[in-house]
């Protein structure tokens, strides 16, 4: 993989507005109106989980490392900028796509073997000899439309570059780790940065874990969490701006500018205990800690703040999109358009 994201091809042609994307995704539509209403789809975001959910069968059984799953739903996204889903048999794509991956991080899969997965769990799709032939007709498609751009930058090397940097520990990585594995099932990849999806998956990591398990709490609890670090990332970008003004305006610094953030950050951080029973600082509080640790690294760099409140609101929102998915109606909606128009031939 290319060392520097700067001058990798991710940040030069596959970042996107997110009215750029609403632009492109409408012009494929409008190619071809009476395809669309003929065959209504999900929404976009219960696609990709449906995506990931194959992607993740196949990679289990397989045992492929979480790095060619990522890098496989990365290039279905690219492909489908550019290509109308219903002009496609999406499980041919979605092996295709890991097929590739595989092969661009290291850690290739035969062929055959790739075929033989895809038979098991999609036996109309793949069902005779010329499979190996259609997974090749299918890579050569997926590689012309993307423009042979086939590295990809994720944000799992910055978060293991970061967490002895910012003290965080295991339970605090898995979780980050598991919200990174979450955002590719949004447009995050194609709106964002890496590094930016990095640090947000570790502040929410950092509000969001409230046992020693790491593991996520409920939906409601889960949705408080994120508010807060939105409200956070807010009141950090304004303090921020307000810093930058003092000193342009020569000033010194801005008093007690420690102080407001620590506060502030107590208030939207659910308590740790009742009234009066534990420490008045929340620096005390390990957990606290790290938050205070992280908001202070976040204001010493050049991050984008904005940028991490918004990766924030599409989780939040997300997450309570992902409570209506339903498997069963988005598998049929596939199918049916693959059985009518021949593309599981």
């Amino acid at each position: 993989m290319a060392a520097n994201y700067w001058e990798s091809t991710q940040r030069k042609h596959w970042l996107f507005t997110k009215d750029e994307l609403a632009a492109m995704r409408a012009k494929l539509e409008a190619e071809d109106p009476n395809l669309v209403a003929s065959f209504p789809l999900p929404q976009l975001r219960h696609l990709n989980i449906y995506f990931n959910q194959q992607i993740n069968r196949i990679g289990k059984r397989l045992q492929i490392r979480q790095q060619a799953l990522a890098t496989a739903q990365v290039y279905i996204k690219r492909f489908y900028t550019k290509v109308e889903i219903r002009r496609t048999n999406p499980h041919h794509v979605i092996v295709t796509a890991l097929y590739l991956a595989c092969k661009m991080e290291e850690c290739p899969q035969h062929i055959r073997i790739m075929a033989n997965e895809a038979r098991t769990f999609w036996p109309t799709d793949f069902q005779s000899q010329t499979d190996v032939a259609r997974i090749g007709e299918c890579e050569f498609y997926l590689i012309s439309e993307m423009s042979s751009h086939l590295i990809v930058h994720s944000p799992y090397r910055t978060l293991t570059i970061l967490q002895g940097e910012l003290g965080l520990a295991q339970e605090d990585v898995n979780l980050a780790w598991s919200v990174i594995n979450d955002h590719y099932m949004t447009d995050l990849p194609l709106l964002y940065p890496p590094h930016v999806i990095a640090l947000t998956a570790i502040l929410l990591a950092l509000v969001l874990r409230q046992d020693p398990s790491g593991r996520l709490p409920g939906t409601a609890a889960s949705n408080s969490g994120l508010a807060a670090a939105s409200a956070a990332l807010a009141q950090a970008q304004a303090q921020a701006q307000a810093r930058a003004a003092m000193m342009a305006g020569g000033g010194q610094g801005v008093p007690g500018l420690a102080h407001q953030s620590s506060s502030g950050l107590q208030a939207m951080l659910p308590p740790q205990s009742p009234a009066g029973e534990g420490p008045a600082e929340g620096t005390k509080n390990p957990r606290m800690a790290k938050v205070h640790r992280f908001a202070a690294w976040l204001s010493d760099s050049n991050i984008d703040i904005e940028a991490m409140v918004d990766c924030t609101q599409e989780l939040i929102s997300f997450y309570e999109c992902h409570e209506q998915y339903n498997d069963k109606n988005t598998r049929e909606q596939i199918n049916r358009f693959v059985k009518a128009r021949g593309l599981d031939k």
